[in-house]
């Protein structure tokens, strides 16, 4: 029977987080799928460079493999994942000495491969992308946080996502909007990103 459409992240993260309790070991594959993007975006967000937040990503993972047991809603463990691996990105950050800017490869915390296109078009394409994400790291931390959850994420789970970054669920879609239009506003006034 196919997923409903309101099917969220949250109810299927949970779904294949219960079905790994249950003995299904590559259920836990298919969570770390669904879930890495916005945990990604989560560590990222700490400023870590590539290989620590790598790091962050799995200690998180080992701790919900050693704690799986200790999690009674199933249907929680993805805002446990993401406050998580919040904190365990702010501990590394306050334990790291110093984070040098040449150790992020892109402002999208993602290792930019071949497109098959012109060397030129590659460079165009980054600097277009790494813009963009300067303009949102300009944004308050709230918005930052949403956009970087929400952009990455198949069909939103709007609960889920609110139950983990603290806000009303009703309050999502006009803060999603909002957040959009001071985007919008922002790279309107930038003359280097002339209307692309």
């Amino acid at each position: 029977m196919p997923e409903k459409l309101e099917d969220g992240l949250a109810t299927r993260s949970g779904r294949l987080f219960t079905a790994y309790r249950s003995g299904d070991e590559a259920k836990m594959a298919e969570l770390v799928q669904t879930l890495t993007p916005i945990l990604w975006h989560t560590v990222r967000s700490v400023r870590l460079d590539t290989a620590t937040a790598e790091d962050v990503l799995q200690t998180v993972w080992l701790t919900l493999v050693r704690k799986a047991d200790s999690i009674t809603e199933p249907q929680a463990v993805l805002q446990w994942m993401v406050v998580t691996a919040r904190r365990e990105a702010w501990r590394v950050a306050k334990s790291t000495a110093r984070v040098r800017p040449e150790d992020f490869e892109s402002a999208t915390g993602t290792v930019q491969t071949p497109s098959g296109e012109s060397v030129e078009d590659d460079v165009v394409a980054a600097d277009v992308r790494d813009r963009l994400w300067d303009h949102i790291q300009q944004l308050p931390q709230r918005c930052q946080a949403l956009l970087r959850v929400i952009a990455f994420a198949d069909r939103p789970d709007y609960a889920g996502i609110a139950r983990s970054l603290g806000m009303p669920p009703g309050s999502i879609g006009p803060t999603r909007g909002r957040c959009l239009a001071k985007l919008r506003v922002a790279l309107a006034a930038d003359p280097t990103w002339e209307g692309r």
